[in-house]
Protein backbone atom coordinates (compact mmCIF):
# COMPACT_ATOMS: atom_id res chain seq x y z
CA UNK A 1 0.00 0.00 0.00
CA UNK A 2 2.67 2.08 1.27
CA UNK A 3 4.40 1.53 -2.60
CA UNK A 4 1.23 2.43 -4.59
CA UNK A 5 0.97 5.85 -2.22
CA UNK A 6 4.55 6.86 -3.15
CA UNK A 7 3.90 5.55 -7.26
CA UNK A 8 1.00 7.99 -6.76
CA UNK A 9 2.42 10.84 -5.34
CA UNK A 10 5.57 10.81 -7.39
CA UNK A 11 3.23 10.68 -10.60
CA UNK A 12 1.67 13.97 -8.76
CA UNK A 13 4.65 15.46 -8.15
CA UNK A 14 5.84 15.16 -11.64
CA UNK A 15 2.51 15.95 -13.27
CA UNK A 16 2.74 19.08 -11.17
CA UNK A 17 6.23 19.88 -12.52
CA UNK A 18 5.18 19.49 -16.20
CA UNK A 19 2.43 21.82 -15.59
CA UNK A 20 4.53 24.56 -14.11
CA UNK A 21 7.00 24.81 -16.69
CA UNK A 22 4.71 25.61 -19.32
CA UNK A 23 5.07 28.67 -21.59
CA UNK A 24 3.25 31.24 -22.61
CA UNK A 25 2.69 31.60 -26.30
CA UNK A 26 4.46 34.70 -27.79
CA UNK A 27 2.61 37.74 -28.88
CA UNK A 28 2.36 38.18 -32.66
CA UNK A 29 5.68 38.99 -34.34
CA UNK A 30 4.80 40.79 -37.82
CA UNK A 31 8.13 40.20 -38.68
CA UNK A 32 7.94 36.83 -38.45
CA UNK A 33 6.11 35.01 -41.22
CA UNK A 34 2.57 34.21 -39.68
CA UNK A 35 1.73 30.43 -40.72
CA UNK A 36 4.91 29.33 -38.67
CA UNK A 37 3.24 31.22 -35.78
CA UNK A 38 -0.05 29.41 -35.28
CA UNK A 39 1.24 26.54 -37.01
CA UNK A 40 -0.54 27.15 -40.29
CA UNK A 41 -3.68 26.52 -38.86
CA UNK A 42 -7.49 28.41 -39.19
CA UNK A 43 -9.31 27.79 -36.65
CA UNK A 44 -12.80 26.87 -37.36
CA UNK A 45 -16.23 25.52 -36.13
CA UNK A 46 -18.50 22.80 -36.53
CA UNK A 47 -17.92 20.49 -39.52
CA UNK A 48 -20.88 21.05 -41.25
CA UNK A 49 -20.88 24.48 -41.44
CA UNK A 50 -21.63 26.26 -44.43
CA UNK A 51 -18.65 28.80 -43.74
CA UNK A 52 -16.15 25.75 -42.87
CA UNK A 53 -16.94 24.34 -46.74
CA UNK A 54 -15.87 27.53 -48.03
CA UNK A 55 -12.87 27.88 -46.44
CA UNK A 56 -12.22 24.19 -48.01
CA UNK A 57 -12.02 25.98 -50.95
CA UNK A 58 -10.91 29.16 -49.99
CA UNK A 59 -7.78 26.72 -48.53
CA UNK A 60 -7.21 25.28 -52.53
CA UNK A 61 -8.26 29.04 -54.03
CA UNK A 62 -5.02 30.56 -52.45
CA UNK A 63 -2.86 27.61 -52.62
CA UNK A 64 -2.85 27.64 -49.22
CA UNK A 65 -2.99 23.67 -48.65
CA UNK A 66 -0.05 23.60 -50.84
CA UNK A 67 1.92 25.59 -48.34
CA UNK A 68 0.86 23.15 -45.19
CA UNK A 69 -2.34 25.11 -44.22
CA UNK A 70 -5.47 23.51 -42.52
CA UNK A 71 -8.77 24.10 -41.35
CA UNK A 72 -8.95 23.15 -37.36
CA UNK A 73 -12.52 21.47 -36.64
CA UNK A 74 -14.18 22.68 -33.09
CA UNK A 75 -17.40 24.14 -32.05
CA UNK A 76 -18.39 28.01 -32.69
CA UNK A 77 -18.01 28.25 -27.98
CA UNK A 78 -14.19 26.50 -29.08
CA UNK A 79 -13.75 29.17 -31.85
CA UNK A 80 -14.79 32.39 -29.79
CA UNK A 81 -12.71 30.90 -26.21
CA UNK A 82 -9.80 30.55 -28.47
CA UNK A 83 -9.97 33.54 -29.57
CA UNK A 84 -10.69 35.78 -26.37
CA UNK A 85 -7.51 33.90 -24.79
CA UNK A 86 -5.45 35.15 -28.10
CA UNK A 87 -6.73 38.79 -28.30
CA UNK A 88 -5.95 38.85 -23.99
CA UNK A 89 -2.35 37.87 -25.09
CA UNK A 90 -2.24 39.89 -28.33
CA UNK A 91 -1.46 36.29 -29.97
CA UNK A 92 -1.77 35.26 -33.97
CA UNK A 93 -4.91 33.74 -34.79
CA UNK A 94 -7.09 33.34 -38.08
CA UNK A 95 -10.39 32.57 -37.29
CA UNK A 96 -13.64 31.32 -39.58
CA UNK A 97 -15.84 34.85 -38.77
CA UNK A 98 -19.44 35.97 -39.48
CA UNK A 99 -21.14 38.71 -38.60
CA UNK A 100 -23.61 39.69 -37.13
CA UNK A 101 -22.17 37.92 -34.30
CA UNK A 102 -20.79 39.56 -30.87
CA UNK A 103 -17.32 39.15 -30.85
CA UNK A 104 -17.41 41.67 -33.89
CA UNK A 105 -18.92 43.46 -31.04
CA UNK A 106 -16.45 42.31 -27.90
CA UNK A 107 -13.50 42.30 -29.94
CA UNK A 108 -11.48 44.64 -33.01
CA UNK A 109 -11.39 42.06 -35.61
CA UNK A 110 -11.61 42.50 -38.96
CA UNK A 111 -12.22 40.57 -42.54
CA UNK A 112 -9.07 39.54 -44.83
CA UNK A 113 -10.31 40.28 -48.20
CA UNK A 114 -11.28 38.14 -50.45
CA UNK A 115 -9.67 39.11 -53.92
CA UNK A 116 -10.88 35.84 -55.15
CA UNK A 117 -14.31 35.88 -54.36
CA UNK A 118 -14.22 32.47 -52.34
CA UNK A 119 -17.09 33.44 -49.56
CA UNK A 120 -19.50 35.77 -52.11
CA UNK A 121 -20.68 38.66 -51.40
CA UNK A 122 -22.71 40.05 -48.15
CA UNK A 123 -25.30 37.71 -47.20
CA UNK A 124 -28.87 37.84 -46.18
CA UNK A 125 -30.85 35.71 -43.61
CA UNK A 126 -34.07 34.12 -44.85
CA UNK A 127 -37.21 32.95 -43.30
CA UNK A 128 -38.27 29.43 -44.58
CA UNK A 129 -41.49 28.04 -43.31
CA UNK A 130 -43.25 24.50 -44.29
CA UNK A 131 -45.79 24.53 -47.16
CA UNK A 132 -49.41 24.66 -45.52
CA UNK A 133 -48.12 27.15 -42.98
CA UNK A 134 -50.19 29.98 -44.23
CA UNK A 135 -53.43 27.90 -44.05
CA UNK A 136 -52.92 26.29 -41.02
CA UNK A 137 -51.84 29.05 -38.75
CA UNK A 138 -52.49 32.26 -40.34
CA UNK A 139 -51.13 34.48 -37.65
CA UNK A 140 -47.95 32.86 -37.19
CA UNK A 141 -47.53 33.02 -40.57
CA UNK A 142 -48.44 36.66 -40.91
CA UNK A 143 -45.77 37.43 -38.62
CA UNK A 144 -43.28 35.31 -39.57
CA UNK A 145 -43.33 36.82 -42.69
CA UNK A 146 -43.25 40.31 -41.47
CA UNK A 147 -40.22 39.35 -39.53
CA UNK A 148 -37.28 41.49 -39.94
CA UNK A 149 -34.47 43.22 -37.90
CA UNK A 150 -31.13 44.75 -37.60
CA UNK A 151 -27.58 43.37 -37.39
CA UNK A 152 -27.38 45.85 -34.30
CA UNK A 153 -30.12 44.57 -33.04
CA UNK A 154 -29.30 40.87 -33.55
CA UNK A 155 -25.71 41.55 -32.01
CA UNK A 156 -27.76 43.18 -28.89
CA UNK A 157 -28.92 40.13 -28.24
CA UNK A 158 -25.71 37.83 -28.35
CA UNK A 159 -23.87 40.02 -26.59
CA UNK A 160 -26.12 39.97 -23.54
CA UNK A 161 -26.52 35.89 -23.67
CA UNK A 162 -22.43 35.76 -24.21
CA UNK A 163 -22.33 37.97 -20.92
CA UNK A 164 -24.33 35.59 -19.12
CA UNK A 165 -27.96 36.00 -19.60
CA UNK A 166 -30.23 33.04 -20.80
CA UNK A 167 -31.45 33.34 -24.33
CA UNK A 168 -34.68 33.25 -23.26
CA UNK A 169 -34.19 36.24 -21.09
CA UNK A 170 -32.31 37.82 -23.25
CA UNK A 171 -35.02 37.67 -25.89
CA UNK A 172 -37.60 39.36 -23.44
CA UNK A 173 -35.22 42.52 -23.13
CA UNK A 174 -35.18 43.20 -26.06
CA UNK A 175 -38.58 42.87 -27.19
CA UNK A 176 -39.72 45.12 -24.19
CA UNK A 177 -37.08 47.66 -25.06
CA UNK A 178 -38.05 47.94 -28.54
CA UNK A 179 -41.58 48.16 -28.80
CA UNK A 180 -42.73 49.86 -31.61
CA UNK A 181 -40.00 47.33 -34.15
CA UNK A 182 -42.29 44.06 -32.22
CA UNK A 183 -45.21 46.09 -33.05
CA UNK A 184 -44.57 46.15 -36.93
CA UNK A 185 -44.59 42.96 -36.67
CA UNK A 186 -47.83 42.01 -34.76
CA UNK A 187 -50.23 45.01 -35.38
CA UNK A 188 -53.87 43.70 -36.86
CA UNK A 189 -52.29 40.00 -36.27
CA UNK A 190 -55.20 37.89 -34.57
CA UNK A 191 -53.93 35.81 -31.89
CA UNK A 192 -54.32 32.34 -31.78
CA UNK A 193 -55.97 29.95 -29.23
CA UNK A 194 -52.89 27.91 -27.72
CA UNK A 195 -51.89 26.74 -30.85
CA UNK A 196 -48.36 25.00 -31.00
CA UNK A 197 -45.66 25.82 -33.36
CA UNK A 198 -42.03 24.26 -33.88
CA UNK A 199 -39.32 26.20 -34.96
CA UNK A 200 -35.67 24.73 -35.70
CA UNK A 201 -32.39 26.39 -35.74
CA UNK A 202 -28.70 26.09 -36.25
CA UNK A 203 -27.03 26.23 -32.59
CA UNK A 204 -25.42 29.40 -33.70
CA UNK A 205 -25.38 32.30 -31.40
CA UNK A 206 -26.93 34.58 -34.07
CA UNK A 207 -29.80 31.95 -34.57
CA UNK A 208 -29.84 31.26 -30.96
CA UNK A 209 -30.75 34.97 -30.59
CA UNK A 210 -32.93 35.86 -33.20
CA UNK A 211 -35.25 32.14 -32.82
CA UNK A 212 -35.45 33.21 -28.92
CA UNK A 213 -37.00 36.41 -29.79
CA UNK A 214 -39.47 35.30 -32.65
CA UNK A 215 -40.25 32.45 -29.90
CA UNK A 216 -41.05 35.25 -27.54
CA UNK A 217 -43.21 37.05 -29.61
CA UNK A 218 -45.32 34.11 -30.79
CA UNK A 219 -46.14 33.39 -27.48
CA UNK A 220 -47.77 37.25 -26.91
CA UNK A 221 -50.21 36.13 -30.33
CA UNK A 222 -51.37 33.22 -27.48
CA UNK A 223 -48.89 30.36 -29.30
CA UNK A 224 -47.40 27.76 -27.72
CA UNK A 225 -43.76 27.29 -29.49
CA UNK A 226 -40.67 24.94 -29.43
CA UNK A 227 -37.70 25.61 -30.10
CA UNK A 228 -35.28 22.77 -30.87
CA UNK A 229 -31.62 22.94 -32.27
CA UNK A 230 -30.12 20.78 -35.03
CA UNK A 231 -27.42 20.49 -37.20
CA UNK A 232 -27.85 22.45 -40.53
CA UNK A 233 -28.93 19.84 -43.22
CA UNK A 234 -31.35 18.16 -40.33
CA UNK A 235 -33.01 21.91 -39.79
CA UNK A 236 -33.66 22.28 -43.67
CA UNK A 237 -35.12 18.50 -43.45
CA UNK A 238 -37.57 19.32 -40.49
CA UNK A 239 -38.98 22.20 -42.37
CA UNK A 240 -39.35 20.55 -45.65
CA UNK A 241 -40.70 17.29 -44.37
CA UNK A 242 -43.30 19.21 -42.23
CA UNK A 243 -41.64 17.74 -39.28
CA UNK A 244 -40.85 21.54 -38.06
CA UNK A 245 -43.14 24.81 -38.91
CA UNK A 246 -40.17 27.00 -39.54
CA UNK A 247 -36.88 28.74 -39.20
CA UNK A 248 -35.68 32.39 -39.09
CA UNK A 249 -31.97 30.59 -40.14
CA UNK A 250 -31.45 30.70 -43.98
CA UNK A 251 -28.19 32.25 -44.56
CA UNK A 252 -28.35 32.53 -48.37
CA UNK A 253 -27.21 32.55 -50.86
CA UNK A 254 -23.60 30.73 -49.94
CA UNK A 255 -23.77 29.42 -46.95
CA UNK A 256 -27.38 27.15 -46.96
CA UNK A 257 -26.98 27.46 -50.40
CA UNK A 258 -26.44 23.76 -51.16
CA UNK A 259 -29.45 22.81 -48.59
CA UNK A 260 -31.63 25.75 -50.40
CA UNK A 261 -30.88 23.99 -53.85
CA UNK A 262 -32.05 20.62 -52.29
CA UNK A 263 -35.14 21.72 -50.73
CA UNK A 264 -36.33 24.93 -51.98
CA UNK A 265 -39.30 23.23 -54.31
CA UNK A 266 -40.41 21.63 -50.30
CA UNK A 267 -40.38 24.90 -48.90
CA UNK A 268 -41.51 28.44 -48.83
CA UNK A 269 -39.35 31.39 -48.70
CA UNK A 270 -40.79 34.28 -47.07
CA UNK A 271 -37.38 36.33 -47.53
CA UNK A 272 -35.02 38.32 -45.53
CA UNK A 273 -35.50 38.91 -42.49
CA UNK A 274 -31.72 40.58 -41.85
CA UNK A 275 -29.63 42.36 -44.27
CA UNK A 276 -26.02 42.47 -44.97
CA UNK A 277 -24.81 39.04 -42.96
CA UNK A 278 -21.20 38.19 -44.23
CA UNK A 279 -18.85 35.28 -43.52
CA UNK A 280 -14.45 34.75 -44.68
CA UNK A 281 -11.47 34.70 -42.56
CA UNK A 282 -11.22 36.87 -39.69
CA UNK A 283 -8.24 38.48 -37.64
CA UNK A 284 -7.22 40.70 -34.62
CA UNK A 285 -6.52 44.31 -36.04
CA UNK A 286 -3.54 44.76 -33.91
CA UNK A 287 -2.39 42.13 -37.07
CA UNK A 288 -2.28 45.27 -39.22
CA UNK A 289 -0.23 43.18 -41.77
CA UNK A 290 -2.17 40.61 -42.74
CA UNK A 291 -5.15 41.92 -44.47
CA UNK A 292 -6.13 39.42 -47.21
CA UNK A 293 -6.41 35.90 -47.47
CA UNK A 294 -3.47 36.02 -49.80
CA UNK A 295 -1.29 37.55 -46.98
CA UNK A 296 -1.43 34.30 -45.31
CA UNK A 297 0.63 32.72 -47.62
Amino acid sequence: MRKKLSLFATLCAFLLILSSCGTKLAAYDPKEPLGKQINYTITGIDAGAGIMLSTQKALKAYKLDKANWQLQTSSTAAMTSTLGKAIKDKRPIVVTGWTPHWMFTKYNLKFLKDPKNVYGSAENIHTIVRKGLKEDKPSAYEFLNRFNWTKNDMSSVMLAVNNGESPEKAAKKWISKNPDKVATWTKGIKKANGDKIKLTYVAWDSEIASTNVVSEVLKTLDYKPTIQAMEIQPMWASVATNAADGMVAAWLPNTSGIYYKDYKKDVEDLGVNLKGAKVGLAVPTYMKNINSIEDLK
